[in-house]
């Protein structure tokens, strides 16, 4: 019998959730993922050791979301490249039309101390400043460009007409 510490994550369930409530809706799943050495994405779509994917089955063929890892085929200007996500590294999921989605904490690289945020609002909630508990910095909505080219990843956001979306900040 497992206790509350042994008992599973409870992020992917609720990616999986996210997932299935964006597709449901008609909104564009995107999923904002800390770019570390476990994992598989195009590393020159990295920008502060983050990237953004479109998850939607218009951007994906063969998408898997599992207890561990998140894995999808999707094409980066043209070129079909596999992509593998440990769910441990996802930091929010959020539908690009209206922002709505949910940030989660990522754990601290070995050997620091992060002290956690606290601004008043809700862990995870995704607004104006969601905090990341047990992190330094929190998510934060900015604009991303209206008419994506839909391979996986939105370049970054154009002067005018701008959509919400998640940008970590320090």
């Amino acid at each position: 019998m497992m206790n509350a510490l042994e008992s599973a994550s409870t992020r992917p369930y609720l990616i999986r959730a996210l997932y299935e409530w964006c597709s449901d809706n008609g909104f564009t799943p995107y999923i904002a993922v800390r770019a570390d050495e476990t994992v598989q994405v195009p590393r020159e779509y990295v920008q502060n050791g983050e990237i953004v994917l479109n998850v939607s089955p218009d951007a994906t063929s063969s998408l898997a979301i599992g207890n561990e890892f998140i894995e999808f085929k999707a094409r980066f200007g043209g070129v079909p490249r596999e992509i593998m996500v440990p769910v441990d590294r996802v930091l929010a999921i959020y539908a690009r039309e209206n922002g709505q989605g949910m940030a989660f904490p990522v754990a601290a690289p070995e050997g620091t101390q992060n002290a956690p945020v606290d601004d008043g609002q809700a862990p995870g909630a995704v607004g104006a400043a969601a905090p990341t508990p047990g992190a330094r910095s929190g998510i934060q909505l900015v604009q991303i460009p209206d008419g994506g080219d839909d391979d996986g990843v939105d370049p970054p956001p154009p002067a005018s007409r701008k959509k919400p979306a998640l940008k970590r900040i320090k």
